[in-house]
């Protein structure tokens, strides 16, 4: 008579906690392994059986079954100590880290080949220390610090009509993007398909710039917009008489503008007193990023001027007025979720980070 198959018994805790490492793409292969010969065993199935299933020999689910049950989880794990030893010195481990922001004059940054050839080790050596110590020299992100007295504020100023719109009001988030160039790649690229990415050639023919004068309504998310080739005083009082011309007369205009001189000049200074329905609402000094048609002009770049091939200014004005009235069909309103006091308390850090590299430096 057959032996009779002895189950494995699991809590539901640990039934839960075997399956997560079956079906995680972040658990190893190994860990994997290991709780699906558990859960096997636990449903009754013998050892035999469960190698087949798995592609492992018997005495490799023996094995395992005996260490879950003698301890469980934590018998899943290997111990600590056991496996293969590193054969990289610990010195030249802590060469790649410490000198990863130290890169030798006049390279401004390491690669992993450079500071491989460095230290002595291989390429992807470095770069598996630089990825278990989350150091990334290939990254750069771009910032600056308002330098601006009142920018606290300032600061609460814009937040405020973001988080609590006064009603009434139209809240209108004002720019210009200057420089926006009509370019003319000398060859057509060849475009997307399966198996191989687009292609544009690397020299143009420019054809002219135009300035977009865009107003944001931060409620719905239309724009208010028009093209100009210069983008002085002159244009930004012509764009300020087209907003008042298709906004609503009896509403307030809440104009969130940057601390360009066009917005501050006398004209147009003289023309806002004579129409009390406006209110401007200065970001921060170098706050741009506070502007929300920033980010309109950001997708717009992407979808539109970037890649690109105009013939002519003409061209260009008319795709991005063909692209501004289909956005305003089905108008995308962003909202501003960040919590000040947060911002506020990222920016301290920031400062106080800068001031201790500057200090550092002298």
């Amino acid at each position: 008579m057959a032996r009779p198959v002895s189950r494995i018994e699991l809590t539901e805790s640990e039934r839960q906690e075997l399956r997560r490492r079956v079906k995680a793409p972040t658990v190893s292969q190994r860990d994997s392994l290991r709780a699906a010969i558990i859960l096997r065993r636990s449903g009754g199935m013998g050892q035999v059986r469960v190698a087949q299933e798995l592609g492992v020999s018997a005495a490799c689910v023996n094995k395992w079954s005996q260490r879950f049950e003698r301890e469980g989880l934590e018998g899943l794990t290997d111990k600590k100590g056991r496996g293969r030893r590193p054969t990289i010195p610990a010195h030249k481990v802590e060469q790649v880290i410490t000198q990863a922001t130290r890169p030798k004059k006049p390279r401004k940054r390491w690669t992993v080949r450079t500071m491989a050839q460095e230290v002595g080790i291989s390429p992807d050596s470095v770069h598996r220390i630089w990825q278990a110590n989350d150091i990334k020299p290939h990254l750069i992100e771009t910032f600056k610090l308002s330098n601006d007295p009142n920018f606290t504020e300032k600061f609460w100023d814009v937040i405020g009509l973001y988080l609590d719109p006064p009603e009434r009001a139209l809240v209108l988030c004002c720019d210009e993007k200057s420089q926006c160039q009509a370019l003319e790649r000398t060859q057509p690229g060849l475009p997307l398909g399966i198996g191989h990415i687009r292609t544009k050639t690397h020299d143009y023919t420019r054809h002219g710039t135009i300035t977009l004068f865009a107003a944001l309504n931060y409620l719905d998310g239309k724009l208010i917009a028009r093209t100009e080739e210069r983008h002085t005083h002159v244009e930004w009082l012509r764009f300020l008489k087209q907003i008042d011309r298709e906004t609503p007369k009896e509403l307030d205009l809440h104009l969130i503008v940057d601390n360009y001189c066009t917005h501050k000049e006398q004209s147009v200074t003289q023309w806002l007193a004579k129409h009390p329905r406006f209110y401007v609402h200065f970001t921060p000094t170098s706050a741009s990023w506070m502007n929300l048609v920033e980010r309109f002009f950001g997708e717009l770049t992407q979808d539109v001027i970037r890649d690109g091939s105009f013939t002519s200014v003409r061209e260009l004005v008319a795709d991005i007025m063909s692209y501004l009235a289909e956005r305003n069909l089905e108008p995308k309103p962003y909202r501003w979720k960040a919590k000040g006091e947060e911002i506020l308390r990222k920016i301290q850090r920031a400062r106080e980070a800068l001031a201790s590299q500057q200090a550092a430096a002298s």
